[in-house]
């Protein structure tokens, strides 16, 4: 897809790490311009208190091919957001892609019923992941939707069928509503920017070989395959740019409108698009987890990549 992407125009929301700047690297290979924010710069940490930064980010995308952008914004304050759209307005005088990655994985609260949750973080984990995600496209599509053609991408944590058919307690009431309504948010979205020729979509990622994930079994992105406190399962993850290509191939796509208000998976686009992970193969997480992990079915996670 190098290239196919050179005249448009993308914001990752929440590209400091993980998927978003997994996506972010992603549509840079494919050529866009992409605007790379979060609340993490090389002069200033987020709670996360993470060394990533989104400059980082930016120049892997510069690297990759784009133009990487990187702008600090935090998404739960509009006036910040009015901003940043403002500036992408100003600079390019479009938006064709907006990617929102936003959600707050440290305020994690494990295996607690509501009541013993934090309600502290986890009403933070509401507003980053419902509030922000929808403060975002209300500035951004705005501008997004004066150009037929344009794409929103809201990322979740497992498809549609999945939220249906499971509850995963392990990670708690405020987690899944948060990521089930991403499915609405799209929906709605989807409805909203079709007769302008927009597209809107949920996209998860399986499980994911995030820095921090890689950081808490041990291992790097070189030698994930060795980590001995990782469940068997983890021989199913997948990189950041799995599911970035994913997002490059929606957004290259000129039949994208298809896929309108769906809920999709990185392993089934892989399938549709035919692109691979970074080692050539196609994992399907959650096709695994339906199937064999979560159903005590038998199945190795070799046979679903």
């Amino acid at each position: 897809m190098a290239g196919e992407l050179r005249e448009k125009v993308a914001l990752v929301a929440g590209a400091t790490r993980g998927a978003g700047r997994g996506i972010a690297v992603e549509l840079g290979a494919a050529g866009a311009t992409v605007y790379c924010t979060g609340r993490t710069t090389r002069t200033q940490r987020s709670d996360y208190d993470r060394p990533e930064t989104i400059e980082d980010t930016a120049e892997r995308v510069t690297r990759a091919g784009g133009q990487g952008i990187a702008v600090r914004v935090d998404h739960t304050v509009p006036e910040e957001v009015r901003e940043l759209v403002r500036q992408v307005e100003s600079e390019q005088g479009r938006l064709d892609v907006l990617v929102n990655d936003l959600g707050g994985e440290h305020l994690m609260d494990w295996d607690r019923p509501i009541w013993e949750q934090d309600l502290t973080k986890g009403l933070q984990r509401l507003r980053t992941g419902i509030e922000a995600h929808m403060i975002t496209a209300h500035f951004a599509l705005a501008l997004l939707s004066r150009r037929p053609g344009g794409l929103v991408v809201e990322l979740t944590d497992g498809t549609a069928e999945v939220h249906e058919e499971f509850y995963r307690r392990e990670c708690g009431a405020f987690f899944d509503v948060a990521k089930t309504a991403m499915h609405r948010l799209a929906r709605a979205e989807g409805e909203e920017l079709a007769p302008l020729g927009g597209t809107a979509v949920s996209l998860t990622p399986g499980w994911l070989r995030s820095e921090m994930m890689l950081e808490h079994f041990g291992v790097t992105e070189e030698n994930w395959r060795e980590s001995t406190t990782a469940p068997p399962a983890f021989a199913i993850a997948e990189s950041p740019a799995y599911v970035g290509r994913a997002v490059a191939a929606l957004a290259s796509d000129p039949d994208v409108a298809r896929w309108n208000t769906q809920s999709l998976s990185s392993g089934f686009l892989a399938k549709e698009y035919g692109f691979t992970d970074v080692d050539g193969s196609q994992p399907d997480c959650w096709r695994f987890a339906l199937e064999v992990e979560w159903v005590g079915g038998q199945g190795d996670p070799a046979d679903y990549r």
